[in-house]
């Protein structure tokens, strides 16, 4: 991720939406590694929570909000445990990765910036092409 960022975010904003923890040990899936964790109750917690996953995980460069503690973003995305998307310029989904980890693809991921990325230049060229006519 952090490859994508330092390539693309001079014209895509990045956004990391921390969600809930993953792997809390007093959720459904505990991990006996990394930072163990007890699922936040509060947004305090989840922020020193997301805080220390963010540096754990070196995206410390790329911008991270948290979601509310009633998960509204997570439901709304179906993103637990991590799932990548791309908002077009128009709002809407261009890229919906499929849920992570195992579909977690930061190369899918590049292939949709890339193609969002010519489309808005082609928009630009046909608006530009088509303000010529008209001034003619």
């Amino acid at each position: 991720m952090n490859a994508l960022f330092e390539e693309y975010s001079s014209e895509v904003q990045f956004l990391l939406v921390y969600i809930r923890e993953a792997h809390a040990t007093d959720g459904d899936s505990p991990m006996p590694i990394g930072p163990l964790v007890e699922e936040p109750i509060t947004l305090e917690e989840r922020d020193a929570v997301a805080s220390t996953c963010v540096t754990e995980l070196g995206l410390d460069k790329i911008p991270a909000v948290l979601d509310r503690i009633d998960n509204a973003v997570n439901t709304r995305y179906q993103a637990h445990p991590d799932r990548l998307y791309l908002v077009g310029i128009d709002g809407r989904i261009a890229y919906m990765g499929a849920r992570g980890p195992a579909g977690f693809s930061p190369a899918e991921l590049e292939l949709a910036i890339i193609e969002e990325l010519s489309l808005i230049d082609e928009k630009k060229s046909q608006t530009k092409s088509e303000t010529k006519k008209r001034g003619r």
